[in-house]
């Protein structure tokens, strides 16, 4: 099997700005760049062409990316079908799966595009869903590097070490954020939470989380790790967190298409 970076792409910049995205993270991870083109299935694509045949999309990013990074190794690939089946299935054995987070047949409105949507939902690998204004280039200008949304109580696998891996990778502090909610009790009751109890409450998080990431400190010694526990909804901290990170990393879930629907930064969503 091939170890290979796929990104999907269609004719609007939103793609192409996540093919770059892509075509950086294939150049650091040393692995060759496709970039896949979908037509769908009944019949040619819409008006305004670009730049031209249906098939010829996916060649001319390329051409594109290689004259912007002249070590990459990158082809193009052009599939007929649907392209949520298409794509999900092109990146059944790839490293990662990376497009934009709204195509170019989506409304104005919408910020997450019903591909994307779908393919965090139902992707059996880790997808990379990049923003339309994302600049490119990782800013070591950002506070923080990578930021990891974890359930310190029962904790995906897959996110977990697809983050350690990226914050590795990057050379940048990874932000752990654990999210917990008042007992139901305090929830319930008409009288506020003595700030005593809170701290109690909160401490015993804190542990959990620590607990949950010793192990990956160990197998990950350089990494720098940040732990934040929040009384906040998952998706909201995580939310705020993208405002200054270069990466988010969720599960799969309602959090993650949450996420998606106010991330300022790519937002890798890994399968358990």
């Amino acid at each position: 099997m091939e170890r290979v970076i796929i990104a999907g792409v269609d004719r609007s910049a939103r793609s192409r700005a996540a093919a770059d995205w892509a075509a950086r993270e294939a150049l650091l991870r040393g692995l060759p760049l496709r970039v896949v083109h979908v037509s769908p299935p009944d019949g040619p694509d819409p008006v305004h062409p670009w730049p031209g045949r249906p098939e010829a999309v996916a060649d001319h990013v390329v051409a594109e990316l290689t004259e912007r990074h002249r070590v990459l190794a990158a082809r193009g690939s052009h599939l007929d079908g649907a392209a949520v089946p298409a794509l999900r299935a092109a990146g059944e054995h790839a490293e990662l799966l990376v497009l934009g987070l709204r195509g170019e047949g989506g409304h104005a409105g919408v910020a997450v595009g019903s591909t994307a949507s779908a393919l965090a939902t139902e992707c059996g690998r880790p997808v990379v869903l990049v923003p339309g204004t994302y600049p490119g280039p990782w800013r070591p200008g950002r506070i923080e590097g990578v930021v990891l949304g974890i359930d310190a109580h029962d904790p995906a696998v897959g996110p977990v070490e697809f983050a350690f891996e990226a914050a590795r990778l990057h050379g940048v502090r990874l932000r752990a954020v654990h999210c917990w909610t008042l007992p139901a009790r305090a929830a319930r009751s008409p009288f506020p939470v003595l700030e005593e109890d809170r701290a109690e409450w909160e401490d015993e998080e804190v542990q959990v989380l620590s607990d949950a990431l010793r192990p990956w400190r160990g197998k990950y010694p350089d990494v720098d790790v940040l732990e934040d526990v929040r009384l906040l909804p998952p998706a909201q901290a995580l939310t705020h967190a993208s405002g200054n990170a270069e990466l988010v990393v969720a599960g799969q879930g309602a959090t993650a298409l949450a996420l998606l629907e106010h991330a300022r930064c790519p937002v890798a969503v890994v399968p358990a």
